[in-house]
């Protein structure tokens, strides 16, 4: 049975490092961007996250992109 794909939406995840812990090892923490155009092209959700955290205290560390879709059978 054929499945047919339909774009839902897509959502940014950005991970930052916010300090070191006790260790000396990075402390990272994540926040998602919702409501992105799954039309967008990688590079300029890319460009956005480093746009926006360039204008953060904290330095970027990657940037993930999640696209959403729902399946349904034909």
């Amino acid at each position: 049975m054929p499945v047919i794909a339909s774009s839902k939406d897509t959502i940014m995840v950005v991970t930052f490092q916010t300090g070191l812990t006790a260790q000396g090892s990075p402390k990272l923490s994540q926040r998602s961007f919702s409501n992105v155009k799954s039309t967008a092209l990688d590079q300029d959700v890319y460009d956005v996250a480093v746009a926006l955290y360039g204008l953060q205290d904290y330095p970027l560390i990657g940037v993930r992109r999640d696209n959403r879709v729902d399946l349904t059978a034909e």
